[in-house]
């Protein structure tokens, strides 16, 4: 099976709501991706960087079947985020320290080379820098998927145009999805995944609907990393040989689950 690779940040989370809800979590897309994917039944290597304060990532309990061979640890703190949410469950501020991450462009571009055998999902948020990644992937003629976050996606979604029609898949929220549509002409995309909270997924190819999914009732607590946890499981069902209609039922189950699950916090020995 391909080995499903995946660019991202990793990093040190804080998630606040309305309601005085909110917990400090292991967090970033890479990482969730990733362990969705892993849990469901692909080998998965997150590229990351990050600081010597998570240097023991790779041995905590909860993470122990990720491939983590294109892990980088260096000097100083790792990327950390304050997320605040609505009652709805949307994303309304964000404060951001990158750190180690600022390495995260020349990690990926070090590792896609020699590692062209992969199947890439490229987390396109800030600090990387999406259009070099892209365009590497593009000409050595590597099969890849991106997803985007809504902070950052009106000015990343711009830069990434050019290569979006070569990805295999493209996940998008229901509010980021018009800002895909304003940079292109949707119907040059082979695979695009629209999520939108409670209500289906949508799988579109080429502009048309091919499936979707309606998520099951939950009372979520943390909505934190269900987006990628849908992307890491439908990823790594497609790897695994499914149809995209198993692919989206698993991936949708998968990220609802997310949801009412206690967040992964930092393991100490």
């Amino acid at each position: 099976m391909q080995r499903l690779s995946v660019i991202g940040n990793i990093s040190r989370d804080q998630t606040r709501y309305p309601d005085h809800r909110g917990d400090t979590q292991l967090g970033g897309a890479a990482l969730h991706v990733a362990l969705a994917a892993t849990r469901a039944g692909a080998r998965t290597a997150p590229v990351s960087v990050v600081g010597q304060d998570l240097a023991d990532l790779p041995h905590h309990p909860a993470l122990s079947a990720v491939d983590w061979t294109a892990l980088l640890i260096t000097a100083g703190p790792s990327a950390s985020f304050v997320m605040h949410y609505d009652r709805d469950g949307r994303l309304i501020d964000l404060n951001a320290c990158y750190g180690a991450a600022s390495q995260l462009t020349d990690h990926a571009l070090n590792l896609i080379s020699p590692q062209r055998g992969d199947f890439y999902h490229v987390c396109c948020r800030r600090p990387l820098n999406v259009p070099a990644v892209l365009k590497a992937l593009t000409d050595l003629d590597i099969a890849f998927s991106v997803d985007f976050f809504l902070s950052s996606a009106t000015e990343l979604i711009a830069k990434a145009a050019p290569w979006l029609p070569r990805a295999s898949w493209i996940f998008a929220n229901a509010e980021e999805y018009p800002l895909l549509d304003s940079a292109l002409d949707t119907h040059v995309l082979p695979g695009v995944a629209v999520t939108d909270g409670p209500r289906p997924v949508r799988l579109l190819r080429h502009g048309r609907l091919l499936a979707e999914a309606a998520p099951p009732a939950t009372a979520p607590v943390e909505v934190a990393g269900a987006g990628d946890t849908l992307t890491g499981t439908y990823l790594a069902r497609l790897l695994c040989g499914d149809s995209v209609t198993k692919a989206l039922h698993a991936a949708v189950a998968a990220a609802s689950r997310h949801t009412t699950a206690p967040p992964l916090t930092l393991h100490r020995n």
